[in-house]
């Protein structure tokens, strides 16, 4: 089993994404399960903008629409920015509307029997209103959202630290992220058992 978590922070690399930082919280328990985990930071590739799955040469969506394909399990992981998802989510999700029209051999829509699930940090509030929004688009695109596929981190209202600077309240957001990737694998395997038909005509 795989899964892709693409990060959307804003920072690149190298420069430490608090974003990331919780998402490996994910991605460790993720491996405890078995499962095999690639991690994308978006904003390191030349992801064009557009709601099409290839919008012109050189774009780097192709490649990361591809592993999307070829893993069970997604994690949407961003940063709140004036309360919503960071622009390279809301990219991605962009990017990822060109699945609604994309079918497999078997006439599904190529974004069922995918489970997916959301990590968001920030130092200002907004974490639940992220979580919706990735959550809600997911769901659109015809993936299954477990109950308590996410976590978040933050310290309440107004601003405040980085999750990189304060220990406080990691350990409900870890215990709350390794509970995300058991039912995030739980729900992978049953769908694999048993998957989705395609709809009816």
């Amino acid at each position: 089993m795989k899964a892709l978590v693409i990060n959307c922070t804003l920072k690149q690399s190298p420069e430490p994404s608090n974003t990331e930082a919780l998402a490996r919280v994910v991605v460790e328990q993720l491996e405890k399960e078995g499962v095999e985990v690639d991690v994308v930071r978006a904003v390191d590739l030349d992801i064009a903008p557009g709601v099409t799955s290839e919008v012109r040469d050189g774009d780097a969506w192709p490649h990361v629409h591809d592993k999307l394909l070829d893993s069970e399990i997604l994690v949407i992981a961003s940063p709140t920015w004036l309360g919503r998802p960071s622009s390279v989510a809301q990219k991605v999700l962009e990017r990822m509307d060109a699945m609604l029209s994309e079918t497999d051999d078997e006439g599904r829509p190529v974004a069922y029997n995918r489970v997916a699930g959301v990590v968001v940090t920030g130092n200002e509030d907004g974490a639940h209103h992220v979580i919706s929004e990735i959550s809600g688009a997911l769901a659109d695109l015809g993936c299954t959202i477990p109950g308590q596929a996410w976590t978040y981190w933050h310290l309440g209202p107004g601003p405040g630290p980085d999750y990189l600077d304060d220990e406080r309240g990691r350990e409900w957001s870890h215990r709350t992220g390794r509970a995300m990737a058991a039912n995030l694998t739980a729900v992978a395997r049953a769908l694999t058992e048993r998957p989705v038909g395609a709809p009816p005509g």
